[in-house]
């Protein structure tokens, strides 16, 4: 099993952006599908984007589409979310998430392992 540790948050300003990075421990990272998840104040947590273990495939929400591009990186055993044109309604917390053997749609729906997070915050 693989533990997350998000970092790369931080608070930047509108149209900037940030790229965020999940390094995972374990050797069977490639086996993980991957996502990221942001929860805003108040509200409930949300699905961002999602890459599949077999790598090439992503799906994002609606919201960040061309705006964000998931990655990863199975030789370093990260998975990064780099995040464009940032308004101030994606300040969130960011949490990484995996699922075995999942796809990048599938991780809307199911997530086996959760990060701690990461604050990103967008100032007008």
């Amino acid at each position: 099993q693989v533990q997350l540790v998000e970092s790369g948050g931080g608070l930047v300003q509108a149209g900037g952006s940030l790229r965020l990075s999940c390094a995972a421990s374990g050797r069977t990272f490639s086996t993980y599908a991957m996502g990221w998840f942001g929860q805003a104040p108040g509200k409930e947590r949300e699905f961002v984007a999602g890459v599949s273990w077999t790598g090439p495939h992503t799906y994002y929400a609606d919201s960040v589409k061309g705006r964000f591009t998931i990655s990863r990186d199975n030789a370093k055993n990260t998975v990064y979310l780099q995040m464009n044109r940032l308004a101030p309604e994606d300040t969130a917390v960011y949490y990484c998430a995996a699922t075995h053997l999942g796809t990048a749609r599938a991780m809307v729906k199911t997530q086996d392992i959760w990060g701690q997070g990461t604050q990103v915050t967008v100032s007008s």
